[in-house]
């Protein structure tokens, strides 16, 4: 008996340590696949610039390495005042909407769960849409669009969390459903807000926007952004991954093992309004990503959420780089909006994970 446990204690080990070296080299392929699809995608466009290049040019303008110019000014100019924001701020879009996906999946526990079906996008579209056009959260300054965003995102949130609660207790199928009562209503809201506007430039604008765009990247809107989604969701995400763990089992579980459900999920419904304002105040309102992203990491790395959140940061990040490369060279010189393309690459896959649900009952 003895011997049975120590044997079986020694494979449970060594099934943890086989686990852990399998992600750890995931992480570091990720990683240098998210680093290669930077370069190549700041050397991607109209005017294209070559890879080695473009690493000269950052390297250069980063630490002053090599010493010896060989480029233009112009490609200098693109690569860094241009197209390297612009990536910079698909990485960080694409990683903050994955972990923002991958914290409401645990949070209601059903996995069709994302910022965008839950309508946190539509408040924050709402949000956004009316300091464009009627100067809402002026008094912010230069982040009255992130201020009025985020305080849309949260807004939807509370509404959504009120009325799935108003049934009785809080299930993954209420929230769901009045997560999408909200974003129609809060969709025909900001199609409201751009009828009585009555400006044609500004519909235009917010009517782009609201598909997604990288187009206005600029280095000082990368600071907020970088702040919100690496120095605040993704290490509070990845600190508390084991409490993420426990609320995705259930709310009995969650309570026998001293973790609040109510409170914890009020918290990262703070957390995720707050970022998605942010994410969708800098680049529009961009679908899929939150949903998709999440399951893609959880195939590679397992259910365990201290794993799963750096991991889809990553996926997230290469995949919205992709789809912003797509959007500039498919009609180029004409641009799509990036919303379109994650569409169009996400619908297939949430088919595909419905008939996978219906074939296993869920």
């Amino acid at each position: 008996m003895v011997g049975t446990a120590l044997m079986s204690g020694r494979t449970e080990l060594l099934g943890v340590a086989a686990q852990r070296r399998r992600t750890a080299l995931w992480l570091l392929a990720l990683t240098a696949a998210l680093t290669v699809t930077g370069v190549v995608a700041v050397g991607t466009g109209a005017i294209g610039i070559a890879p080695l290049t473009v690493a000269r040019i950052i390297g250069h303008q980063l630490v002053g390495w090599p010493g010896e110019v060989t480029w233009t000014l112009p490609e200098q100019a693109i690569v860094w005042q241009v197209r390297l924001p612009r990536v910079l701020l698909g990485m960080l879009v694409g990683a903050g909407l994955a972990v923002c996906g991958v914290a409401l999946q645990a949070m209601v526990r059903n996995v069709l769960a994302d910022p965008y079906l839950l309508g946190i996008n539509s408040g924050a579209s709402s949000g956004a849409a009316a300091a464009i056009l009627f100067g809402a959260g002026a008094g912010f300054g230069q982040y009255a669009l992130s201020t009025s965003a985020f305080l849309g995102a949260l807004a939807a949130s509370l509404l959504v969390f009120v009325i799935a609660r108003s049934g009785g207790r809080v299930t993954s199928i209420r929230l769901l459903l009045a997560g999408v009562a909200v974003g129609y209503a809060l969709y025909a809201t900001t199609s409201f807000l751009i009828f009585a506007s009555g400006s044609a430039e500004g519909s235009r604008s917010v009517m782009f926007w609201l598909l997604g765009s990288l187009g206005l990247a600029r280095w000082n809107a990368l600071l907020l952004v970088a702040a919100i989604v690496v120095g605040v969701t993704m290490a509070y995400l990845t600190v508390l991954g084991r409490r993420l763990d426990v609320l995705a089992i259930g709310d009995e579980t969650a309570q026998t093992l001293g973790v609040s459900p109510d409170r914890f999920r009020m918290r990262l419904l703070v957390l995720v309004s707050l970022s998605v304002g942010v994410l969708v105040s800098a680049a529009g309102s961009i679908g899929f990503v939150g949903l998709v992203v999440p399951h893609l990491a959880r195939r590679i790395v397992g259910a365990p959420h201290v794993r799963v959140v750096p991991v889809a940061a990553l996926l997230g990040a290469i995949l919205l780089v992709w789809a912003d490369v797509l959007a500039r060279v498919l009609l180029a010189p004409q641009e799509i909006p990036i919303g379109i393309i994650t569409s169009l690459l996400g619908a297939p896959f949430l088919v595909v994970l419905i008939r996978r649900l219906h074939a296993t009952g869920a």
